[in-house]
């Protein structure tokens, strides 16, 4: 689990495929507590494990399922990667809990500015956005953000000046694609109501015969 606060922002070194997914090889600065084994990093919102690391990069491998549900495999040498350690028990929640795994990938449609701020609009289809609400949260290349607006097939996010300059979102432009995680306590909701059958059977015959109403005789 993780909350979508950044905590650093590597870069990618090298990609390399192989029979099944693929390598990330992610230069980062030195952490306070260094990385182990077997951990897991998010890395652009996607939940990686470690499989090995030196004091100035780590290394994930990536299945073919995670390359294509993620822009991952779209980025070249020397991009910049948002990454977040997963949470422990007892850590400060600041952002909104944030799973890793990516339900589609969006593409930005415009970045304007609004005043110090940026707003940044990103596409996506009807059934990913279904899923998020006006002020409600939502993750985009793993950062936690609020949603400022909604619409049939677009959102729109307002971007503070710090999360732009201490993430990979300042290298996007419009066009670009970006990962969402859409909140998953909504999902949740979401599939729950989609299995309940439109009608739940009850009328007033039903109520009488249960005693829930007075028959006349």
């Amino acid at each position: 689990m993780f909350t979508g606060l950044i905590e650093a922002v590597g870069e990618l070194k090298r990609f390399e495929r192989s029979q099944g997914g693929a390598s990330l090889v992610i230069a980062c600065p030195a952490w306070d507590v260094p990385l182990v084994l077997g951990e897991s990093v998010a890395v652009q919102g996607a939940c990686l494990t470690v499989t090995a690391y030196d004091d100035t990069s780590f290394t994930c491998d990536i299945l073919d399922e995670t390359l294509t549900r993620t822009n991952l495999s779209q980025k070249a040498a020397g991009a910049a990667l948002n990454l977040e350690r997963a949470l422990k028990l007892g850590d400060r929640l600041g952002g909104h809990m944030v799973s890793g795994h990516i339900d589609a990938v969006g593409r930005i449609a415009e970045i304007q500015p609004a005043g110090r701020d940026r707003v940044v609009t990103v596409s996506c289809e009807p059934e990913i956005v279904a899923g998020i609400v006006e002020k409600g949260s939502i993750s985009i290349d793993g950062i936690s953000l609020t949603v400022s607006m909604v619409s049939a097939d677009r959102f729109a996010v307002n971007i503070i000046p710090f999360s732009w300059d201490h993430t990979s979102l300042r290298e996007r432009r419009a066009g670009d694609s970006v990962n969402l995680e859409t909140d998953m306590f909504g999902k949740y909701v979401q599939r729950y109501l989609s299995s309940v059958p439109t009608s739940t059977g009850v009328d007033l015959a039903s109520l009488a015969s249960a005693g829930f109403l007075a028959v006349d005789t």
